[in-house]
């Protein structure tokens, strides 16, 4: 049986700083198995934890370059662009998630882990939507 490929939305990643250790540890264990992100998510990882978590520049900089160590990052390109607005029209969903679901479509994985996006929603037959903090 083939491995999954997973892609792993922003905030997932988010509570890796959380102070909810049950969702931390989650987001743990979700980064350790693997899965690819895009530099949208690094991009939103970087606002959210300039604005409101308030974390420094240096703080930023050494948590970003960690998780790009850790997750194969995909670059933002027109083909993703193209295919988030397809997707943004056909499924009702924002600009902004639409563009990580095109960036997990296109990099073949199967599984994408979001907290706020609809769980079990299968995109293109391909991309199934799952929320691991459903059984907290």
């Amino acid at each position: 049986m083939p491995d999954i490929r997973p892609f792993i939305d922003t905030n997932i990643l988010l509570y890796l700083l959380s102070e909810d250790t049950d969702k931390a540890d989650r987001a743990e264990e979700i980064v350790d198995a693997g899965g690819r992100i895009s530099v949208q998510v690094l991009n939103e990882f970087a606002n959210v934890a300039r604005q409101k978590l308030s974390m420094s520049w240096e703080e930023i900089n050494e948590t970003l370059k960690l998780l790009r160590s850790v997750c194969p990052t995909d670059p933002l390109t027109l083909e993703t662009h193209e295919r988030g607005l397809l997707v943004a029209e056909r499924y009702r969903l924002s600009i902004y998630d639409s563009m990580i679901i095109a960036a997990a479509l296109i990099g073949n994985c199967e599984i994408l882990y979001s907290e706020d996006m609809q769980d079990g929603l299968l995109i293109d037959h391909q991309l199934r939507i799952l929320n691991p903090f459903m059984v907290f």
